[in-house]
């Protein structure tokens, strides 16, 4: 298996980025990375692909709603465009893979609502066809809240979903998740086709389950790759067909540039990334 690709959430560096998109890209360029993942694409992808292509960087992978009206943020919420619209973007951006990030916990929590979620992404996949696109999806911890009949609300989704759309596993939150997440990686096989590479202390419990109290990013204790309790080794190495090894801070836990480099000497050091 060839190894995957290093990259970045732009997330990570969401206002640094906004301050200074050449700057934060040229930044990223010079710690080694080529490639980043995009987040809040849609409304300037002209500017976005002239900056990535100045800094020799490439965003194959982005992030935007294809599920629900808004994007859920831990910081705010953003409108959510046609689908049509992302896509168009997407393809002005250079990406080939337009990932969902986040569906709203109660959606997770009946089978009425995870058939839905998969039949909207099955749809959605149709649509980004026609503009030589595939769809994928991003987890967080909710999906793994309900239970039908000894398989949870993710693993349900999974076997509802095409095989043309990807996954996105960010190891932090499926360990929120209580999953064993190297076990969860060999379970996915080919259809894992990126990572969200993000460590730290875990919450003690699932922050998306019924009940529990409201947080937002800056409450995570998230450290460099490597440092905390994610087995993140262990699940890279479980991989069959990732190609994305994404570093990801929703908390970075001092300058973002000097963590994005740990992260990225973590994976290059370690032989996980090519």
């Amino acid at each position: 298996m060839a190894l995957p690709a290093a990259s970045v959430q732009l997330y990570s560096l969401a206002k640094e980025f906004s301050a200074d998109m050449p700057g934060s890209l040229d930044k990223l360029a010079a710690i080694g990375l080529r490639n980043v993942e995009a987040f809040n694409f849609v409304g300037r992808p002209v500017e976005i692909r002239a900056a990535l292509d100045a800094s020799g960087l490439a965003s194959p992978t982005g992030h935007a709603p294809l599920l629900s009206d808004e994007l859920w943020t831990p910081d705010g919420a953003i409108p959510t465009p046609a689908p049509e619209v992302v896509f168009e973007a997407a393809a002005t951006v250079g990406m080939t893979t337009v990932i969902d990030p986040f569906v709203a916990p109660e959606r997770w929590l009946t089978a009425d609502g995870v058939a839905d979620i998969a039949e909207r992404l099955n749809r959605a996949a149709d649509t980004a066809a026609t503009f030589g696109l595939t769809v994928g999806y991003h987890n967080h911890a909710q999906e793994f809240v309900a239970d039908f009949d000894g398989q949870s609300a993710y693993e349900r989704f999974v076997a509802l979903t095409d095989e043309r759309v990807a996954l996105e596993l960010d190891l932090f939150w499926a360990m929120t998740g209580g999953q064993d997440v190297p076990a969860l990686v060999r379970a996915l096989g080919d259809r894992l086709v990126a990572v969200h590479v993000k460590d730290g202390i875990v919450p003690a419990a699932n922050p998306w389950a019924p009940g529990a109290e409201s947080f937002g990013s800056d409450t995570l204790d998230q450290r460099h790759p490597g440092t905390g309790e994610v087995p993140l080794a262990e699940a890279l190495r479980a991989g069959s067909g990732i190609r994305h090894a994404v570093l990801e801070y929703d908390n970075a836990p001092g300058d973002v540039f000097a963590d994005i480099a740990a992260g990225y000497a973590f994976l290059r050091d370690g032989g996980f990334v090519a």
